[in-house]
Parts: C-alpha cells; structure tokens; sequence
C-alpha cells in the first residue's frame, strides 16, 4: 500500500511517500479500513514540524481523521462487516498509524457509520473538528436558547462546525474573519453579527452588538493573543473555551473580574492518554452528528482536495493560513 512517512520534523519535505504491506488484523474487535480519504488538520502541521506526542514514534504516519469500507473484521467484531463505510477520528499521534495512507486499522469502538448523506472527502473532514466543537461548547460550556455566542475565525475547520453547533443549540452567534468571502459563508451558516478583525476592533464590535452586556460563551480557536483580546468581551460569569494553551505571561485579572469559567479543550488527550470512556463519547458525538448530517442541519465545509502523494502542498496551506473550512486528501 501507499503511505506518508515522517521520518524527522520540519518542513513539509520530510513527508515522503513509500510503500509497505498491508496491515493485518491482531485484535478480534478491529477493523481494516481501506481509506477512501483523510482530513489534513493543522496538529498534522504542528507534529510535523514540533515533533510526535510519543516518545520514539518516528517513523510516524500522520493523519487523525480517516474514512473508508471495511475490508476484514476481527472475529469478535459485531457492529460492522466488510463493506460497510465508516468514519473515525484516530491515530496520527506517533503511536497508532494515521490515515495518510491506503489503509488503517481502527477499533470497532472508536468506528462510525458514515453519514449516508456524505461523500468520502466531505466525511473525511469532519470528525476531528465536530468532536472539537462539540466538546467545547457543549461540555465545557453552556450555548443555552437567546445566549450570545462568540466564536472565533468562524470559516475554519473547527470555527464553521462551532457555529452551527451553537445555532442548533438556540444560541446567537457573532463571529470574526478575515475577509469578505469567509464573512459571505459564516453568514450562511448562521453568524448573526460577523467582524472583520483586520478593519474592526473585536471589543467595541462585541459590545455594541450585545448592548454592552458582553457575551455569554466564547471559544478561541486562535491562540494566546485572541484569548487576551477576548477577555473584556465577556459578560459577567460568562464561558471562555480555548482549543490552545494562553500565552505564559497570561494576566487573569480580567478573567478574574469577571468570574469567568475558563475551559480548555483537546479532543486527541483521550486518545493520548488511553481514556476508554471519554473515546466512547467522542464515539456518540460522531453519531449525533451524523443524525443532524442526514437531516440537513448540519453541513461540513470542505475548502480543496489533494492526491496522497501531494500531502506537502496541503501542509503548505494550511500553514500559509488561507483556507477556508477543510483540506482532504484523497486516496483514489
């Protein structure tokens, strides 16, 4: 089979492409996975360039999020068959292979069904960021009907499925972007207040859209500095959710001021840390999902499509900061 290893960090270069067998079932409840396609999310960028979360797990196969047909079960397997698609978010990490590749092997507990309503690349892009969002808003925070919503860079992965997470949930968004044609989509999506951080300031936009009250939720998905500048748009006892870690000169006197319940958020620790039950939830969030997929409340953004074998490319943009929504590689 085809596959991308890395065998040291930088630039996207040391993704190269080589060839190995097919992996082979050893435990009764995997599955083999032919991959149809893989997300590229940018902690793929950040392994490559930082270093695998395992020690000595170079080589390494990057690639969290992977779907595909079932090709060969384990003999305890009950809930799938060969044929059936599925979608995951597993591996990539250093330890488990990713799904840069032609095929995976995967955990019948951790495998979805893929929503019928998906095609491979579209399905692909997803399970990594609804897991993200998900987890954010709905278990760290509280998007509750008439609750005022801010997420941040509202046309990335993460940021497009967190908006139409808080709709579904009653909320009212407001969002920032970086450009008219990305303002054109959150909009689509649901963002009642959009504000281009390159022409706005983000407290006064905030403030004037909530009457000065501030909002109830906000997640960042930028860093340090955005976390910093969201502070004062926060409404007294409000949620602030980050997908990254605060700058370590972080001054929490406003937090503080306003007694804020600050959450954190990184879907890939259950995998990294082995914890069986939180995996499982991440497991019913892809179902959920799925159900709100099929029905047409929730859709997923897929921005451009690569071969496998021009996997750098897809680094390079993401790195460059441009896209909008999701990167896929394809395999066929």
């Amino acid at each position: 089979m085809k596959v991308i290893e890395m065998h040291a960090t930088g630039g996207p270069e040391v993704l190269t492409l080589a060839e190995r067998a097919v992996p082979a079932l050893s435990s009764p409840t995997g599955l083999l996975v032919r991959l149809k396609a893989a997300g590229v999310n940018p902690v793929d960028t950040k392994l490559r360039a930082r270093g695998v979360l395992v020690p000595d797990g170079l080589p390494a196969v990057l690639g969290c999020d992977g779907t595909g047909v079932v090709e060969a079960v384990g003999g305890r397997v009950a809930r799938f068959k060969p044929g059936d698609p599925v979608w995951f978010c597993h591996g990539g990490l250093g330890g488990p292979e990713g799904n840069y590749a032609e095929y995976a092997l995967v955990d019948e507990s951790i495998a979805q069904p893929k929503p019928g309503s998906l095609d491979f690349v579209q399905a692909a892009a997803a399970p990594l960021v609804l897991i993200t969002a998900w987890e954010a808003l709905y278990d760290r925070a509280d998007p509750a009907a008439g609750k005022r919503v801010l997420i941040h860079a509202g046309a990335g992965g993460v940021g497009h499925v967190a908006i139409q997470l808080a709709r579904l949930a009653g909320a009212r968004v407001c969002t920032t972007v970086s450009s008219p044609q990305k303002a054109e989509l959150v909009r689509a999506l649901g963002a009642e207040c959009v504000i281009n951080y390159r022409e706005e300031n983000l407290v006064a936009a905030v403030m004037a859209w909530t009457e000065g009250k501030g909002v109830d939720v906000a997640l960042d998905t930028v860093g340090p500095e955005v976390f910093d500048q969201t502070l004062p748009t926060m409404a007294y006892g409000g949620d602030l959710v980050t997908i990254l870690q605060p700058g370590p000169d972080q001054d929490w006197k406003e937090a503080r001021n306003r007694n804020l319940r600050i959450g954190f958020e990184w879907m890939l620790a259950p995998m990294l840390y082995e914890q069986p039950a939180a995996r499982a939830h991440q497991g019913e969030i892809l179902r959920r999902c799925a159900q709100w997929i099929d029905t047409g409340e929730l859709r997923i953004q897929v921005s451009e499509t690569f071969p496998l074998e021009q996997v750098a490319v897809a680094h390079n943009c993401i790195e460059e900061g441009h896209t909008q929504g999701k990167l896929v590689l394809t395999m066929d």
